[in-house]
């Protein structure tokens, strides 16, 4: 289990509420607090996705069944779980909040001890299912995301830039001559290398909207929103530097001395629109093949000569 301090949003338009419920579990969790449901809708959209929320039903303006509707029908909230701690008691009512998808239903007044141990009991869940989740899309062997991560961050931006009219590069990565370095230096030390590598071009976006990703076998793929061309082709660069720097031995590559990689350069913007993300990728993996027929350990961009490293 992880030693994150999980945290919990209560949401109550009674002050005395949220005060009773806070004392009773801040010496586990984190706290936050909002004192209607507008409040806690910008507090999880724009600011902190909390583990659980403990939310009244009874409010003015938006009632806590309608929080609940957005939050399980917005991609980045529906899987929070949420207990209503409400003063409506009867079946009807709890039928029709755990039905919205909430987890639990809290009558007030509320014995503490039951609070506590709901909110335990759930937190542990969520926590493992996040940790199972995190597992099911991170790469075995080299630690980083894998192409099932790469594909579901693929679609949610692509959905989110082309909306905004914001740019989305894709640059798709293979190492030089890999099936060679294989076959003579064993598949331990091929492990190895994929693991230097992935490390290496994993450092180098620093953004935590980046996402670089074994993609498959030798081949990696970094996703870049919100950059254009020429961020995309300085990134890049230093990957293909980055690699070069780990003075990996090859003596069978056709290229260099050392393990290179070959890069291939997408981007979809006003200048260069695509008609969808598998076109976007399908571009990037012709820029890829172009670089290495044009020599390999260098970056090809879409429609252009080499724009970068080599």
């Amino acid at each position: 289990m992880s030693d994150k301090i999980a945290t919990v949003l209560i949401v109550d338009d009674q002050p005395a509420n949220i005060h009773a419920l806070a004392s009773l579990l801040k010496k586990d969790y984190r706290i936050l607090t909002a004192i209607h449901a507008e409040k806690a809708w910008e507090i999880v959209r724009r600011s902190t996705v909390p583990d659980l929320i403990l939310l009244d039903i009874l409010m003015p303006g938006m009632d806590g069944y309608e929080l609940c509707r957005r939050l399980k029908n917005h991609e980045a909230t529906k899987t929070i779980p949420i207990i209503f701690v409400t003063a409506l008691g009867e079946e009807r009512d709890e039928a029709y909040g755990l039905d919205l998808g909430a987890v639990d239903y809290i009558t007030k007044p509320f014995s503490p001890a039951i609070v506590r141990a709901r909110v335990r009991n759930h937190i542990s869940l969520k926590l493992k299912t996040d940790m199972l989740e995190q597992v099911a899309l991170q790469d075995g062997l080299t630690q980083i995301p894998n192409r099932r991560c790469f594909d579901q961050r693929l679609r949610k931006e692509w959905a989110r830039l082309t909306r905004n009219g914001q740019p989305l590069a894709l640059l798709m990565i293979d190492i030089d001559h890999f099936k060679a370095y294989n076959d003579h230096y064993g598949h331990g030390a091929g492990d190895e290398c994929l693991q230097r590598v992935a490390h290496a071009i994993h450092q180098v976006p620093k953004r935590p909207i980046d996402l670089v990703a074994r993609y498959g076998g030798e081949e990696f793929a970094a996703l870049l929103p919100e950059t254009d061309e020429e961020g995309a082709s300085h990134l890049a660069g230093q990957m293909l530097s980055a690699v070069q720097a780990l003075g990996i031995r090859h003596a069978y590559s056709e290229v260099a001395p050392q393990v290179t990689i070959s890069i291939g350069l997408a981007v979809h913007s006003t200048a260069y629109p695509k008609g969808s993300a598998e076109e976007l990728k399908n571009a990037a993996d012709q820029s890829l093949y172009q670089a290495k027929a044009r020599g390999r350990n260098r970056l090809v961009c879409e429609e252009e000569a080499d724009c970068a490293g080599g």
